[in-house]
């Protein structure tokens, strides 16, 4: 397989359509590093407005299990995805996420901006790091699956575009962007569960190279001075060096997908096991589009939603409660 072969293929597809089976191309395929470092800088940023990063400061789960949480939002994110949105085992996760979420009152503003993450994050990473920008069918697929994450989420006023979703991101940051000591609580948990996955004498350089690739308004609402600039334009170099190297390997087999390699669960994991403990407990309530006329199937799937199917790499329940 040539290296742009899959571009063609992607190229000839209807994001409306197949917009997951683009997004599996992208994140297991052509781009899997680069997409998991857009995801995890889009988590980042949602330690920047304190409205957010107050609640995950008082859960203390980034200090009690930081890599258990971070595994469970990749995992969570990837069951959503891997058969599809629709598929029985993309509804499961979408539940199971909402009957964890389920326990707090979020603003819905607040769920359209983590949402806008997921979408932006990565297409700004790979467009300014990957080893090609995206093309126009792999954006408007991540716009489709963040719509579709959003309905299934029940959030109101998803974009229907990228330009949209980065509207919506943009304006909600310079309104909502504040310092708090919260959010450096948890960013720092964060970038200890990072380092903690390279070599001890590496540790302090790893957190330097990340931070010198977050913009002055994030670090500033983290509550984290600027790197110097040789630091900056060092981490960027590097990632343009990898990325120049990447372009010329050859494409990555369609046997060998790049799956989720998640740390806290090496004998792998079933849906119940993602996120908290508590959540177990909680009621499974239907998706949106479950109630009344979809009753029948509402009570068939909700049978099934503690499993994801099992144990290999492994998204939620009930509705976000909201503030009015």
């Amino acid at each position: 397989m040539g290296r742009y072969s899959r571009l063609h293929e992607i190229r000839r597809m209807d994001p409306a359509r197949d917009y997951a089976e683009i997004l599996r191309l992208i994140s297991q395929y052509e781009f899997p590093w680069d997409y998991r470092q857009g995801v995890s800088v889009a988590f980042l940023r949602d330690y920047g407005v304190p409205r957010i990063s107050l609640l995950l400061d008082r859960t203390q789960e980034f200090e009690r299990a930081g890599q258990k949480r971070y595994d469970d939002t990749v995992l969570i994110g990837y069951e959503m995805a891997a058969d599809g949105f629709d598929s029985e085992r993309g509804r499961a996760a979408a539940r199971h996420l909402n009957r964890i979420h389920g326990k707090y009152r979020i603003p819905n503003d607040d769920f359209r901006y983590v949402l806008a993450t997921t979408v932006v994050g990565p297409k700004r990473w790979i467009d300014r790091f990957g080893w090609r920008p995206l093309c126009t069918q792999e954006v408007q697929a991540l716009v489709e699956a963040g719509r579709r994450t959003g309905a299934m989420m029940g959030i109101e006023g998803v974009p229907d575009t990228y330009e949209g979703f980065e509207r919506l991101l943009d304006s909600y940051e310079e309104r909502m962007f504040a310092y708090d000591p919260a959010n450096r609580r948890v960013a720092n948990a964060t970038f200890r569960v990072i380092a903690s996955w390279y070599p001890r004498p590496l540790r302090p350089l790893v957190a330097r190279f990340a931070l010198g690739l977050l913009d002055e308004p994030l670090l500033a609402a983290l509550g984290f001075r600027p790197q110097p600039p040789l630091v900056r334009a060092s981490a960027s170099a590097a990632l343009r060096l990898r990325a120049r190297c990447v372009r010329r390997l050859p494409a990555r087999p369609r046997r060998f997908p790049a799956r989720p390699q998640p740390r806290s669960y090496p004998f792998g994991w079933r849906l119940d096991d993602l996120g908290p403990h508590w959540a177990r407990n909680r009621p499974v309530e239907p998706l949106p589009d479950e109630t009344e006329g979809h009753a029948g199937s509402a009570t068939r799937q909700r049978a099934v939603a503690p499993d994801s199917g099992g144990r290999t790499p492994a998204p939620g329940c009930r509705r976000p409660a909201r503030n009015s």
